[in-house]
């Protein structure tokens, strides 16, 4: 039996870090729940305050294959390296050539720079792999490859 996942971002934004992995994934924003128009609608119905209101956000994949992901505000930063991070494939599979695979990989990486996303270290290339280790806008590290 499989078990299904969501992966948990602490943040001191949901809403900023939502919006960015949803661009970067191509996912979508959580719709609000049946009878809402909006979730801020429906955190006022829940009896929310309006300070509280961007505590939490998620993303699910329009196709609904991929896991939720959910941003929660945490009041600490980041301190350290991640243990764990996302790799977004984009290169295709070892059947493409590495010069396209590597051109696939810098396109995707000035897209997602251009979504707040910074390129940490630069190029990697080692035994026929090509990737980027870059930094979401709170600085969590993930790999385009």
């Amino acid at each position: 039996m499989v078990t299904s996942i969501q992966l948990v971002f602490d943040t001191a934004d949901p809403d900023r870090e939502a919006r960015f992995w949803s661009a970067a994934l191509g996912y979508v924003l959580q719709p609000p729940p049946a009878g809402f128009e909006t979730w801020d609608a429906f955190l006022e119905a829940q009896g929310v305050p309006a300070e509280n209101r961007n505590d939490a956000s998620a993303i699910v994949d329009p196709d609904d294959r991929g896991p939720r992901v959910f941003f929660q505000k945490v009041p600490e930063g980041k301190t350290a390296k991640n243990r764990m991070h996302m790799d977004l494939n984009v290169s295709g599979d070892h059947g493409v050539e590495l010069t396209e695979r590597k051109r696939r990989v810098d396109a995707e990486v000035e897209r997602l720079k251009s979504l707040g996303a910074t390129d940490a270290r630069g190029a990697m290339e080692k035994n026929g792999e090509y990737w980027v280790r870059m930094n979401d806008p709170e600085g969590n590290e993930f790999c385009v490859q």
